[in-house]
């Protein structure tokens, strides 16, 4: 398989899996015991919050583990509307992810106002919008994707930052995409909160993180025995946690590399197939990412002609059950569904090799032209 969908998840680094295996193991102590498997597991556990906030150049004690970054957004949202009922306004773009999305309607649903700002035709926010949205003294929480996952496409974060605070508002932002990829500093676009998930950065599924800034309060969604200094019980997943600050130390170095291959990728196409379109290809984007528009072909037939050649990419988001729905992304940009549906989302990690890519375009290119031709002769195919 040639895999070109990174953004959906990434394959675990084997130094990743290395490190996380004595845990699932012979190391199997439970990080609140006081004998020494115990302290061994604490250890390790408090070694991956350093890792982890080194990578975003946090304090340790801003960092807890959670389950992902869905958690970390339900956590993030519940606790902001639970502590400043007085403050009833949640502000998110029109193109967040759908765990933002579901939180929002859920904080209308109970009794909070959300105001969603629109973006242009490269995916940016209407940031003249986004100032006039924020209302002095009644918004709570800005939430906001720091880098798109359909489209790569990087919001101006400082300035949204800047903006929100000015207003008397804490930031969250879901910066899943970012890590590892673009460098992140919460010194300096002083966040409140950021969610991030192990998976989308070569560590296994079901482990994350959540900044919680010193400067904040901050309500737990998962209360009992007083796990992560009381923001969220249960005992630790240690094998996950050690995986997580692992690929952390990891992806403090920021390979540039996937950049080059993005190039080749989008240049290749563009030469054979000249008529196809890169969302966001104005505005600065992931390095990894390429949202293409392929005129007059299905997505759906698309992706199967490429699945059956081996190649693995997404019609979008893959954060839905049904991952194959017009898009929400596409949609807030100006694009109808037509046009989202003969799109499809391609994602390299910085395990993709240069192979790879030349393996994939000239397959990619034959199913294009395969399926119009079959298109032109009505033949469904």
């Amino acid at each position: 398989m040639i895999y070109l969908d990174a953004n959906a998840t990434t394959p675990p680094d084997p130094v990743v899996i290395e490190a996380m295996l004595p845990f699932l193991t012979e190391r199997y102590g439970n990080p609140s015991a006081t004998y020494a498997a115990g302290r061994i597991a604490r250890k390790a556990v408090e070694n991956a919050r350093l890792q982890v906030a080194g990578l975003l150049a946090a304090e340790a004690s801003e960092i807890l583990f959670t389950s992902g970054a869905t958690e970390s957004i339900n956590s993030v949202l519940l606790s902001a509307q639970r502590l400043w009922p007085d403050r009833p306004l949640l502000v998110i773009s029109a193109t967040e992810h759908a765990a933002t999305l579901e939180c929002a309607s859920r904080w209308e649903a109970q009794g909070g106002r959300v105001k969603r700002v629109s973006v242009d035709r490269n995916g940016l926010l209407d940031l003249e919008e986004f100032r006039c949205a924020l209302e002095v003294g009644q918004t709570a929480l800005v939430s906001m994707l720091w880098a798109n996952n359909e489209t790569g496409v990087i919001q101006p974060m400082e300035e949204i930052v800047d903006l929100a605070h000015s207003a008397g508002a804490l930031v969250h932002v879901d910066a899943v995409q970012m890590l590892g990829k673009i460098p992140v500093n919460v010194q300096a676009v002083p966040v409140d909160f950021l969610s991030l998930s192990g998976h989308k950065m070569h560590a296994p599924k079901g482990v994350g993180a959540l900044f919680v800034s010193r400067r904040v309060a901050f309500e737990p969604l998962i209360v009992g025995g007083g796990q992560e200094t009381d923001r969220r019980s249960g005992t630790e997943n240690v094998p996950g946690i050690v995986a997580l600050g692992k690929a952390a130390e990891l992806a403090m170095s920021v390979d540039l590399g996937v950049l080059d291959l993005r190039q080749l990728f989008e240049a290749r196409l563009l030469a054979a197939l000249p008529d196809i379109h890169i969302h966001g290809q104005a505005a600065p984007r992931l390095p990894n990412t390429s949202s293409i528009h392929f005129p007059g072909v299905d997505s759906a037939g698309l992706l199967i002609r490429l699945d059956k050649k081996g190649i693995a990419c997404s019609g979008g988001s893959a954060c839905h059950t049904a991952s194959l729905h017009p898009s929400h992304v596409l949609e807030a940009m100006g694009y109808d569904a037509v046009h989202a549906g003969s799109t499809l989302r391609f994602s390299l990690s910085r395990l993709t090799t240069r192979l790879e890519i030349e393996q994939a375009t000239p397959a990619i290119i034959a199913a294009v032209h395969y399926l119009r031709e079959q298109q032109d002769v009505g033949v469904v195919g």
